[in-house]
């Protein structure tokens, strides 16, 4: 064949050099008849794009397909050439499309037509799991993250597989295999069905970890150390033996750091390997290479001016011949967690720009000389304070709770003390409290910003309980962070006036004749707003109907008190500023109308008029699961002495059960106190140490009418006593029924001694839902007279329990305990047996 026009030649050409079908791999393919015509690849001609369609897409815009190919109608571009080749690479990137090519619809002259053609991939349709149960695969759903309309990629595909894999990896399925089958999806046009169908395989377990090169630590110690990575026994029921690659890494460093720990710097592993040794089990073993052994010899000091190097010396505590510890020597220079090192020693007088560096000086046989370079720079004042992330709680609430102030000097222990008080409100997530110091070094000055996150605090008791055998009803709500002053603004009630840090609290709860109880408080923790000095006030009604008669009935056998509570808290300053003083003054009337079985007498006024106070130091970190720090109050409670002042005949031993029309005048002193310290026993402290005492008393001021029936101490139990609020103490001790310990006559004790110890471990630390374990062992007794009084002859309880506490309703507990001894009691139903015990709140009464 003869082509006389050059043009007619390049246009029969045109195919094979724009029709081209790009595949993953880019490689391309000619679309044309190549045997009709003598192809010449080295001709280029250049021609202007006339127009551009798109074929084949029926779901995405045309118009965006154009544009993302890189051509456009104008441009010039050569034939053969490269422009059409990174088009179709472009466009391949974009991951929309299984096929891709370019070809000429027309020629005319110098104008060139051109053709998109695509086949888009298809959409997903639907996705199902075969293999597994419903709960995995419910779980499973929520990590791959497929939404219905998603383009099929095998990228997606395959990144699918792998979550999946990822997911039984974690579980210990080590041999996990996943297969996924597409099918068409009927009911949506280019739509595919996904079926993943998996087979967990079973659960690979570690059977072995050999040690070898470990002369100095025991291998039992070694594997202790890891502490993620067990091998299987039967006793490891609160750690799994399933082998997960990221827990061994981060275990194998661990070994390391013991070893520095231990003078063994130059410690390392040489090699370790995993392999399977049975079916489901895997061995795995570690070559360690533990050097020298290596100790602290000299220590000298350089660009220290404002302390001296004695004083430094004291701070870092490391003496000439002491086992050499990386560990050790960071802790005491850098932000140990009791605040005793070099850094806190400065930054707490200001000098935040402060730097230390241990430089290892020489090294010579088994002895290491350092020299400790600081820079001290200029002390720091505070320029600015801020606070972010408060959207409920009004700024002077927080505000007026930092201690770190403008124009005073920098202090990381003001900062720590903010944030624990911070934590004490209630009002933030602890674990989220953060501080971002920001400072200028140009002016000596630093800005602080401290970081809060609201939390709910607030709490609403609505509930339906049995006890006494009867149906309680209860509603009741607490606003922990109330704004008096805004309840008459309209717009300040979403839902209730809010962010004055205020407390205001009503409750009610009735079983219908036979009780009833009202009660309302309000507190002010910052009475006047300028000093941490607290008012609070209560008043209350109960009534106690031990028949099914009305309260106007003369055949009733009832209780009324009421009563009102005013109390003032004052933060001290010395011995230190953890230190509280609160008196409270509580008036009650108690009227009797042939209430038998509780008091001394059945009918009649009493009056029961009180001074308290106490004297409390608080230092835990966080009010509702505390790590560190203790709580220890004592207090003293007193009526006026009336038998001192009123007619001596009235004085006689049956004065408070005699018949009489007259108000009986109560009188009695009451001392108290408990300690409660917690202990961290791991590093990141979380498994805790509870260890608590109380102690309590009940005096009389005169003989011969003997003890005061009322404010009398109940042991026993969980404390929650149905609904007998009649002027009792109620205290718990777990493994015992209710009220049973110390109680021979059911009237209740004059003195009362308990030991509690708890180990806590959290299971989640979220404010929205706290939840931790515990085992406990706890022991208490309770005595009639202070002449059988014996702090070791005590009853003794055992048992485990679960703690969850969920803002709208406080603390909630379950607990069963195992009661060892056995008690005198006229409450029966538990001596020696096991009890199970629900509680509500942190503590039933004060011990």
């Amino acid at each position: 064949m003869i082509f006389s026009n050059k043009k007619a030649f390049i246009a029969l050409l045109l195919p094979y050099f724009l029709c081209i079908s790009v595949k993953p791999n880019y490689a391309q393919t000619v679309i044309g008849d190549k045997s009709s015509v003598e192809i010449n690849k080295n001709v280029q001609i250049e021609y202007e794009i006339g127009g551009i369609v798109v074929k084949g897409t029926d779901y995405l815009d045309k118009n965006v397909i154009i544009l993302s190919s890189g051509l456009a109608v104008g441009d010039k571009i050569f034939v053969p050439g490269e422009s059409v080749t990174k088009a179709i690479r472009t466009l391949w990137d974009l991951n929309l499309f299984s096929d891709i090519s370019i070809s000429a619809d027309k020629i005319e002259g110098n104008t060139i037509f051109l053709s998109i053609n695509v086949e888009e991939r298809p959409r997903l349709g639907k996705f199902s799991f075969k293999g597994v149960k419903k709960s995995d695969a419910d779980d499973i759903r929520e990590k791959i993250k497929l939404n219905r309309g998603k383009i099929v990629t095998d990228n997606l595909i395959i990144t699918s597989k792998n979550t999946i894999k990822e997911y039984y990896v974690d579980k210990g399925f080590l041999d996990a295999h996943v297969e996924v089958s597409q099918s068409p999806d009927t009911n949506a046009q280019n739509s595919v069905i996904l079926t993943f169908k998996i087979d967990k395989k079973k659960k690979v377990k570690i059977e072995k970890i050999i040690f070898d090169g470990n002369n100095n630590i025991e291998a039992r110690k070694l594997k202790r150390y890891m502490k993620e990575t067990k091998e299987k026994h039967w006793y490891n029921i609160f750690k799994s033996s399933k082998y997960i690659d990221e827990n061994y890494e981060a275990d194998k460093q661990k070994i390391i750091d013991k070893y520095n720990s231990k003078g063994y710097r130059d410690a390392h592993i040489e090699f370790d390997t995993v392999y399977n040794s049975n079916p489901g089990l895997l061995t795995i073993k570690i070559k360690i290479n533990e050097g020298h052994k290596y100790y602290f010899r000299n220590i000298n000091w350089v660009g220290n001016s404002k302390h001296s190097t004695d004083e430094l010396n004291a701070i870092l505590g490391i003496k000439k011949g002491d086992i050499y510890s990386q560990a050790t020597l960071e802790s005491r220079l850098y932000m140990s967690q009791d605040s005793r090192d070099v850094s806190s020693l400065y930054m707490d007088d200001g000098y935040l720009f402060f730097q230390v560096q241990p430089v290892e000086v020489l090294v010579e046989n088994d002895s290491i000389d350092f020299e400790m370079r600081i820079y001290e720079g200029k002390q720091a004042t505070i320029n600015k304070i801020t606070v972010t992330g408060n959207t409920k709680t009004n700024d002077k609430v927080i505000i007026r709770e930092i201690r770190t102030k403008p124009g005073q000097l920098f202090s990381r222990a003001d900062i720590i003390r903010t944030q624990r008080e911070l934590a004490q409100l209630r009002y933030f997530n602890p674990e989220k409290l953060g501080v971002n110091p920001k400072p200028n070094p140009a002016d000596g000055t630093v800005d602080i910003e401290y970081i809060v996150e609201e939390q709910a605090s607030d709490q609403l008791e609505l509930s339906g309980g049995w006890g006494a055998n009867r149906l309680i009803g209860t509603l009741g709500v607490s606003f922990n962070n109330f704004a008096i002053k805004d309840m008459f603004k309209a717009n300040a009630w979403r839902p209730v006036p809010a962010g004055d840090g205020q407390g205001l609290s009503v409750r009610a709860q009735t079983t219908g004749r036979y009780y009833s109880s009202l009660s309302a408080s309000f507190t002010e923790p910052w009475l006047g707003g300028k000093k941490p000095n607290s008012f609070s006030t209560t008043v209350y009604h109960n009534r106690q109907n031990l028949t099914n008669l009305k309260f106007n009935d003369p055949n009733r056998q009832s209780l009324l008190i009421t009563g009102v509570a005013f109390g003032l808290g004052k933060r001290l300053k010395v011995p230190d500023d953890y230190f509280t003083l609160m008196q409270e003054l509580n008036i009650a009337e108690y009227n009797l109308h042939n209430f038998t079985g509780t008091f001394s007498f059945n009918n009649g006024k009493a009056l029961n008029a009180s001074y308290k106070i106490s004297l409390g130091r608080n230092s835990i970190d966080a009010p509702i699961y505390p790590r560190t720090g203790s709580q220890i109050t004592t207090s003293i409670q007193f009526t006026p002495p009336y038998s001192y002042f009123r007619d001596k005949s009235l004085n006689t031993s049956d004065y408070y059960t005699r018949e009489t029309d007259n108000l009986r005048l109560v009188e009695y002193y009451k001392y108290k106190f408990t300690t409660t310290w917690y202990l961290p026993l791991d590093r990141s402290k979380k498994l805790v140490l509870m260890s608590k005492l109380g102690w309590a008393y009940l005096g009389s001021f005169n003989k011969t009418l003997g003890y005061s029936p009322f404010e009398r101490f109940y042991l026993g139990g969980s404390g929650l006593t149905g609904f007998a609020l009649d002027g009792r103490e109620i205290i718990s001790l777990r493994g015992y029924a209710d009220q049973s310990v110390g109680n021979p006559l059911g009237t209740g004790s004059v003195i009362v001694n308990k030991y509690t110890m708890e180990m806590r471990y959290p299971l989640s630390l979220n404010p929205s839902a706290t939840i931790f374990v515990l085992g406990f062992a706890e022991a208490g007794n309770a005595w009639t007279n202070y002449k059988n009084y014996n702090p070791f002859n005590v009853a003794r309880s055992a048992g485990l329990g679960v703690r969850v506490f969920l803002p709208m309703f406080g603390l909630l507990g379950l607990d069963y305990g195992w009661g060892f001894d056995s008690v005198d009691s006229k409450a029966n139903n538990g001596n020696g047996k096991g009890q199970f015990h629900f509680t509500i709140g942190a503590n039933i009464g004060d011990l």
